[in-house]
């Protein structure tokens, strides 16, 4: 192909060029004059452009540099044809004229030398500059491919950096979803936060208010009671003034009267100033005669009433300040029998049965389960009978007691509340607030007017039923499972392993005790000199007040403690123990032999939790893990 071929298919190819460029101008123009929306021909015309600014530009100042070249080469083989075409016209002129003209060839041949020379140098120029183009040209395609190489890893590098902006940009706009709700619930929990406030500070308000009001009704409580107090007095003061105007008149009339006199019969002989005393006998008469046995009135009504409740109801009384059921407690030396048989098996609650307790005439017998009830039973003839249920716990019952009397019954409850009912019409009386954990055990004290509570946040709390309050509390440093009190000594069983003593006056230890497991229960014989004990080393121990050292251990091959609040008892007379296993076995201990007496297994089901003996000595009541009561007998 010749070179001026090259040139003319360069520049066909650069006019292609040019004119696909500017069909695609033109395309472009029409597609843009149209207004066409359609979303691929728009990239397509974007693809074309692109492709039309890469090859074009990459290639155009070389394909001009060829043609300059191409055209240069064409200019010198123009030239030496030129040169060839002069150099054989003057042969064939130096063949035509030899004589007349052969100087002048010589000095022509002279010139064509050296201009070929010259011609051939200038060849050489120019292929050195060719080679030095061609070079040029093929470093610039190395380039081009390099730059290719770089547009492609920068368009990867794009995609790949669109990609994680829009991956970037929907993290974002989860954020800013994931933020306005947040804000929102923010100003949700404000509002309430500022309603709760607004609430906060009415109650307080509304506290404050019943405060002042209670103070102001106890105030006014007060002096009617002081009112009623003194128009008491007063009216005691006037019977016993008619009483005694009616004695010195009935004395009177008496001394009047002659009397006859029997030698039988004591004879007092008043003296003229005792006569003279009575102002209704003349001084110089002497009168010897029997005395009289005048009976004093009883009080008046209204001074037993004021004395007879501390709770704030009223119950019958006798003539020694106790109720009628009060007469009905069996002594020290009561006819105890140590049972035998289950006489009645029946489910006392729905669930576990924490509590059992006798009342102190041993008429009836309480329960209390996780069922959050105390249920009342009636003992007759060997079977109980329902007589009512006690309500108003939140939690499950974890002890029972009742007063001296059996008017009130005491409940300890896992919603760290202790509460007081009446037995009688079963109303709750007293709701006692003030632990924060569960309280374990809750007892009278032996006035009935204190209650002592323990409790598993580590404290006991001595509460006063008159006032409604709480008026010491003591710290005990571990967690107090069961309680039991004499007169000024409440003595407190916990988790540590110890037995503490504490004196209610000084709110101190006086004595500690510690033993080889958890304290499970405690319990006083009728004299108040022996404490029993149970702990989770499986030995039921008799604790000497008097020496305050253990005097007695006992323990039984398959005796278990079933829990941390296996409660023990005490016969009546503190002749025999009984408690209960894990397997539902009941065991009972001679205390005199020290020695195992009877182990009772039909009946339970599964462990036992408490065992009540009933005052009267006649029967025995086991309470399991499980729904069922058992009352045993030897009957």
């Amino acid at each position: 192909m010749t070179r001026s071929a090259l040139i003319s298919r360069n520049n066909y190819f650069y006019r292609q060029e040019e004119s696909s460029g500017d069909a695609f101008r033109r395309c472009e123009e029409q597609m843009a004059g149209r207004r066409v929306e359609c979303l691929w021909k728009r990239h397509v015309v974007e693809q074309l452009k692109q492709r039309d600014r890469v090859q074009r530009q990459a290639f155009e100042e070389i394909i001009h540099q060829y043609n300059r070249l191409l055209e240069k080469s064409d200019l010198q083989v123009v030239f030496s044809e030129r040169l060839q075409t002069e150099k054989y016209e003057q042969q064939n002129r130096h063949d035509l004229s030899p004589g007349v003209e052969g100087g002048r060839s010589d000095s022509l041949q002279q010139e064509m030398a050296q201009m070929r020379i010259k011609h051939q140098e200038e060849l050489t120029e120019l292929h050195k500059k060719r080679g030095e183009l061609a070079q040029s040209v093929i470093e610039l395609n190395n380039q081009i491919q390099q730059k290719d190489k770089e547009i492609q890893s920068n368009e990867a590098k794009m995609l790949e950096y669109q990609q994680q902006i829009s991956r970037l940009e929907g993290e974002c706009r989860e954020l800013r979803n994931s933020l306005s709700d947040l804000e929102r619930a923010n100003q949700t929990l404000r509002d309430e936060y500022d309603a709760l406030q607004i609430t906060f500070s009415a109650l307080e308000e509304k506290l404050r208010k019943t405060t002042e009001d209670n103070q102001e009704l106890v105030t006014r409580w007060m002096a009617e009671k002081a009112q009623e107090a003194n128009k008491l007095n007063a009216e005691n003061e006037k019977d016993s003034r008619r009483r005694q105007a009616k004695l010195q008149k009935e004395l009177a009339d008496a001394a009047k009267e002659p009397l006859p006199i029997d030698p039988d019969d004591d004879i007092e002989v008043l003296s003229e100033d005792a006569v003279k005393g009575t102002g209704e006998t003349s001084p110089s008469r002497q009168t010897s005669r029997a005395p009289r046995r005048v009976s004093q009135p009883p009080p008046p009504a209204g001074l037993l009433d004021s004395f007879s409740n501390i709770f704030g109801r009223r119950r019958s009384v006798n003539s020694f300040g106790s109720s009628p059921e009060s007469a009905e407690v069996p002594s020290a030396c009561a006819d105890v029998r140590v049972p035998s048989t289950a006489l009645h098996v029946f489910d006392a609650h729905d669930g576990e049965v924490n509590a059992v307790r006798f009342s102190p005439g041993s008429r009836l017998l309480a329960t209390g389960g996780m069922d959050r009830r105390v249920k009342l039973w009636e003992v007759v003839s060997g079977r109980c009978e329902p007589k009512g249920v006690l309500t108003g716990s939140n939690a499950g019952i974890t002890s029972i007691e009742f007063d001296s009397a059996g008017s009130y019954l005491l409940a300890a409850s896992n919603d760290f509340a202790s509460r007081i009912w009446t037995v009688d019409d079963y109303r709750l009386r007293h709701t006692l607030t003030g632990h924060s954990g569960k309280v374990l055990s809750a007892r009278f004290l032996l006035d009935n007017a204190r209650i002592v509570s323990g409790s598993y946040d580590r404290t006991l709390k001595l509460w006063d039923l008159r006032s409604k309050v709480c008026m010491k509390t003591v710290f005990a440093g571990s967690s107090c499972n069961d309680i039991v009190c004499t007169e000024q000594c409440v003595m407190s069983g916990h988790f540590d392993k110890k037995v503490r003593f504490w004196d209610i006056r000084a709110e101190s230890i006086v004595h500690e005790l510690e033993l080889l497991g958890r304290v499970t229960s405690l319990d006083l014989n009728h004299d108040r000199t022996e404490l029993l004990s149970c702990s989770r080393d499986d030995l039921v121990k008799i604790i000497d007040l008097r020496s305050n050292a253990v005097r007695q251990t006992f323990d039984a091959q398959g005796f278990k403690c079933g829990s941390d609040f296996t409660r023990v008892t005490f016969s009546p007379d503190g002749s025999y123990v009984a408690a209960g296993s894990a397997d539902g076995v009941l065991y009972i201990w001679n205390v005199l032999t020290g020695k195992l007496d009877k182990t009772l297994d039909k009946g339970h089901s599964s462990a036992i939790n408490s065992v009540s003996w009933s005052p009267s000595g006649a029967y025995v009541a086991s309470v399991e893990k499980g729904s069922k009561a058992v009352l045993w007998s030897d009957m």
